[in-house]
């Protein structure tokens, strides 16, 4: 009889010890709880929804290109893939372009002017956030002081001047060109800028930026620089 409730008594000990352990592993390592409010939340599902839309166009029109590819005979293949190489090299900034945008000058303020203060380059953070702004438009081609603006360009400083593609960005003033979709588009684009709080950050840097009226003739050069191809090679004819 003393064997059982002796038993007994270790069979409790031993669920009481576990469940104090589970309850202190929990108090310890609590379940992380989401707390953002409900538009944080929104703005991320909407960013997500925008590249999911974007990855869908994407995939649409490699699907287009494929059925051309498979109705094509081979006097029309050759001439198929020089419109897709052109294609590319539009996407990739390579060629000029004109279309329907806005140009905006950067210079310094007028108080800076009337103090006499020395006029100073733009820093590479604050031309770097107006690139992030300008980024929100889907579909724009952007020109930074004569120099091309595309996903394989980078804001540097070097030797303490602002730098677009390894090439300096001149002392204010200077201009920069949007061009965008459509004129509409360009309106919009127009409209953010005005209101926008760049204002205030280009202003405390002593600069302003002037943003013309949208119109439909803006002209950007292409990449100026060469690629480099590091993996592709031409196979010989006949292979």
């Amino acid at each position: 009889m003393k064997k059982i409730i002796h038993w007994r008594f270790t069979l409790i000990l031993l669920i009481v010890g576990f469940m104090i352990a589970v309850q202190y592993n929990s108090m310890k390592n609590p379940e992380k709880r989401d707390t953002r409010d409900i538009w944080a939340i929104r703005q991320e599902l909407a960013s997500e929804q925008k590249l999911h839309s974007e990855l869908l166009s994407e995939i649409r029109e490699l699907d287009k290109t494929l059925r051309t590819y498979n109705t094509l005979n081979d006097e029309n293949t050759g001439r198929a893939l020089l419109e897709t190489v052109e294609k590319l090299h539009r996407q990739a900034g390579m060629t000029a372009i004109e279309g329907a945008g806005i140009v905006i000058e950067v210079k310094p303020s007028a108080e800076s002017i009337a103090l006499g203060l020395p006029i100073m380059g733009i820093s590479p953070d604050l031309l770097t956030r107006f690139v992030n702004e300008i980024n929100r438009f889907k579909g724009i081609t952007l020109e930074i002081d004569g120099k091309r603006f595309t996903t394989l360009s980078a804001i540097r400083d070097i030797n303490g001047v602002t730098t677009v593609n390894g090439l300096n960005v001149s002392t204010p003033p200077f201009m920069m060109k949007v061009i965008s979709p459509t004129l509409a588009d360009s309106e919009k684009l127009y409209n953010y800028l005005l209101g926008s709080s760049l204002h205030d950050d280009f202003y405390l840097d002593d600069l302003i930026f002037d943003i013309g009226q949208p119109s439909m003739d803006i002209q950007i050069n292409g990449w100026s620089e060469n690629f480099t191809n590091e993996f592709l090679h031409e196979l010989p004819k006949g292979e």
